[in-house]
């Protein structure tokens, strides 16, 4: 009876992390998505480059707002930080001539 608990449990958590990382990708892809479209570099980046800009530029937003003291406390400054922080990384990648 306790392997039956035990293995359920395993593949609970195990579906668990498959979402947040599939919830991450996709969330991650909107962001870059969207701070291409500011940056006008759509044209330039496929799905995959939004995704990884998306994700590593939310974390950048992130520690960029944590020094200067904004706290994201809600949803709408979250999304902004992350997409400052993609936007931000869009410009350095465009002053290192990655993109035009």
């Amino acid at each position: 009876m306790l392997e039956g608990a035990f293995c359920t449990a395993t593949v609970k958590r195990t579906l668990g992390e498959s979402m947040n990382i599939i919830i991450t990708i996709i969330i991650g892809g909107i962001i870059g998505w969207l701070a291409s479209l500011i940056m006008k570099t759509n044209a330039q980046m496929g799905i995959l480059a939004n995704i990884v800009v998306g994700i590593i530029g939310s974390f950048l937003g992130f520690w960029i707002a944590g020094l200067v003291g904004v706290a994201a406390t809600n949803n709408v400054v979250r999304w902004i930080v992350a997409i400052a922080g993609a936007v931000i990384l869009i410009a350095i990648l465009k002053a290192l001539k990655i993109f035009k």
